[in-house]
């Protein structure tokens, strides 16, 4: 495949806005699939970390998906002609607070495009950032890392995974069955069929597994933080992914709080000890 990277560049300062209401029954569904108590948003509750993720969902026609099950390129996106997306990572700044109830819109702007071409064969990186706004202005500062590659090549071997720390002061297990996958789509409205379709992902993809979403390992980190330090809000995080998780195993997140105690080091490992992401959070004074 050939990528033609001076026409993609043509996407770079290419923006949407999109506007959405806070309602409280998408937190209330987030909760559960994390298998929290907060099953009763009330108006005026803040959003928490990674909330603002199951609001502004996309929603492509059905005439409009492609095979994958995303929507066709093109758009918003630059059109690149590859076939696997993949979220790789991304940070995050809360200069405010969103809170239920709020009517917010979030500006997204194509930042850059960049294309790579190695070992791994050719890579196209698209970084967008995001800035929500609220009642009183920006809450949500975000930059997000889009990575585009090749198709899968079978008999090649991926690399193994760097060992991840053994050394967490907070850890918790995760079962990544495939009710949570799909409910974490459908909270998302992510039609992409990695997270689902496990014909697809096995004989078309050539993974082991369901895939385990980027942006719900990021969650279980952010909400790892809430139920380890529930006294302090999250004002940072980043994050980016080194490893996909599988639905075939579980999986833990981790994190180990600095001498500062106001940041914190974060990571979710395979059932090998593999780094899967990589995290740091700093909270509020």
């Amino acid at each position: 495949m050939t990528v033609d990277i001076n026409y993609l560049r043509t996407w770079v300062g290419k923006s949407e806005i999109a506007t959405d209401i806070l309602h409280g029954g998408q937190l209330a569904s987030l909760a559960a699939t994390l298998d929290r108590d907060e099953l009763d948003p009330q108006l005026g509750d803040l959003v928490p970390p990674a909330g603002h993720w199951v609001y502004f969902t996309p929603r492509p026609k059905a005439s409009e998906i492609g095979p994958d099950g995303h929507a066709k390129r093109g758009g918003f996106l630059p059109p690149v002609d590859l076939p696997r997306r993949m979220w790789a990572g991304g940070r995050m700044r809360w200069p405010g607070a969103l809170r239920v109830g709020d009517t917010v819109t979030r500006t997204s702007t194509i930042s850059e495009v960049n294309h790579k071409s190695g070992k791994s064969g050719e890579l196209v990186f698209v970084l967008v950032k995001h800035a929500i706004a609220g009642p009183d202005g920006v809450c949500v500062e975000e930059e997000h890392d889009i990575v585009y590659r090749g198709p899968s090549d079978p008999n090649m071997l991926p690399p193994p995974a760097k060992a991840a720390p053994t050394d967490a002061d907070w850890s918790r297990t995760i079962e990544p069955n495939p009710v949570l996958l799909f409910r974490y789509s459908a909270l998302t409205f992510n039609g992409h069929r990695i997270h689902y379709d496990l014909a697809y992902v096995t004989e078309t993809e050539g993974y082991p597994g369901l895939i385990v979403h980027g942006p719900l390992i990021a969650t279980l980190l952010m909400d790892l933080c809430r139920r380890e330090r529930p006294e302090q809000q999250l004002v940072r995080f980043d994050y980016r992914a080194m490893s996909p998780l599988f639905h075939i195993a579980p999986f833990t997140v981790n994190g180990r709080l600095a001498d500062d105690g106001n940041t914190a080091q974060l990571w979710a490992a395979d059932a090998d000890g593999g780094l899967a992401m990589q995290a740091e959070a700093e909270f509020a004074d």
